[in-house]
């Protein structure tokens, strides 16, 4: 193999890795709980969409696009704790029995 070769290598694979970061890396065994991702948009802001869907992700009424790239990590980091940390609770949480039911009735 040639140093050419070699570089060019290098370059497809910095190329790949940095499209991967940019998506939100490895979605991790429980991938339901990575639901946002950051891109980079043609002016060089940043945007944090769903991933299923593409669509700009928003908080408090507020589309999250034309971010800096620290505050697009910080919010998809964000958006996707606080859905890991609802699907917990959701799975912690007793389920909800109707009173007839649970009184004997039916």
């Amino acid at each position: 193999m040639n140093a050419r070769n070699t570089e060019t290598d290098r370059q497809r694979n910095a190329a790949a890795l940095w499209i991967w970061e940019n998506e939100g890396g490895a979605p991790g065994r429980d991938f339901t709980n990575r639901q946002y991702g950051r891109r980079v948009e043609a002016d060089r802001s940043w945007t944090v969409y769903h991933v299923f869907t593409g669509i700009p992700a928003h908080e408090d009424g507020v589309a999250m696009t034309g971010l800096n790239r620290s505050d697009a990590t910080r919010s998809m980091l964000s958006l996707n704790q606080r859905n890991a940390e609802r699907r917990r609770a959701r799975v912690a949480a007793p389920p909800i029995v109707p009173y007839e039911t649970a009184a004997g009735q039916s």
